[in-house]
């Protein structure tokens, strides 16, 4: 009977043990940079006019419902990057923000990685509509969160190399921008579970910080967070929760937009050193053209 117990409470401390191992023993897959944002309109003709026409992208193909009708339409950046638009927007007090999106190189790993870390993640991944493996999170200001692995013969792989017209007026999203009301939550999630790493963080002014540049950690893309506190309208949403696409030539960009009916802002210099334009769509969310590289000294750097 002894020997029984004690093989009993083996068993029990061994069963223990391996439901404990998990999130010691798995590992992170790559995240290698930004997939594509999510936006939403109610007027697709307009965003149509804005994204195709001002900013130059085509739009390789689309994915309707299993039950019929538009589910959401792609404007194609470059091989690996998209601005996915939804017509679905159908409250004007609406957030325009769907959500975002991450490449991952094995999207099962990283699901099952996450579910090791306490994240809630789905019980099974398989292909969807576009032929590849994605999932959602949530983050802790309640954005989702997508992570995706481009599959051979997706919508995406059978058109590398199409799609990429010399009107794009940049080749690369550089980063996009979400809120954030909480920075030691938002690190918690996105550095310390997720990999991210600080370069940068600056605000209106040098005391204050309003913006956080969270490299992804196996690429050059970042994620921006937009400090924020109390209830957000609509537009300060517009101009918080958006996407940077990098231009060489700032002035030539104005120039572009312009030229294709655009009525642009001035560029000017950001508190990060950066050449930078702002554009809005028709539902007022902020598309950023900026020159990667600082020609000031950045504010704000290390300084808390």
């Amino acid at each position: 009977m002894r020997i029984l117990r004690l093989l009993v409470a083996v068993a029990v401390v061994g069963t223990w043990l391996v439901a404990q191992t998990p999130a010691a023993t798995l590992h992170r897959p790559p995240i290698v940079g930004v997939a594509h944002i999510g936006l939403r309109t109610d007027n697709l003709a307009a965003a149509r006019a804005f994204y195709g026409g001002v900013l130059g992208f085509q739009e390789p193909f689309t994915v309707d419902k299993p039950t019929g009708g538009l589910l959401l339409t792609y404007f194609k950046v470059n091989d690996h990057q998209y601005i996915e638009v939804f017509p679905e927007l159908k409250d004007p007090q609406q957030d325009r923000l769907s959500h975002i999106s991450f490449e991952t190189t094995d999207a099962q790993m990283l699901r099952d990685y996450l579910a090791s870390r306490g994240v809630k993640v789905p019980a099974m991944l398989r292909p969807g509509l576009d032929g590849n493996v994605s999932f959602n999170v949530t983050d802790p200001d309640g954005h989702t969160v997508e992570f995706v692995q481009y599959l051979p013969g997706s919508l995406h792989t059978r058109n590398f190399g199409k799609f990429l017209p010399a009107t794009r007026i940049g080749k690369r999203i550089i980063h996009v921008g979400v809120t954030v009301r909480d920075r030691a939550a938002a690190d918690a999630f996105y550095r310390d579970i997720l990999g991210f790493q600080e370069t940068w963080h600056g605000g209106m002014t040098d005391d204050k910080t309003d913006w956080v540049d969270m490299r992804v950690p196996e690429g050059t893309d970042w994620l921006e967070y937009m400090m924020s506190s109390g209830p957000q309208s609509v537009r300060s949403l517009g101009v918080k929760h958006h996407l940077a696409i990098g231009v060489p030539d700032i002035h030539a960009a104005d120039r572009a937009v312009v030229a294709r009916g655009y009525k642009a802002e001035d560029p000017k210099i950001g508190r990060d050193g950066k050449w930078q334009l702002n554009l809005y769509d028709p539902n007022g969310t902020r598309a950023e053209l900026m020159e990667p590289k600082p020609v000031q000294t950045p504010c704000c750097l290390g300084h808390d």
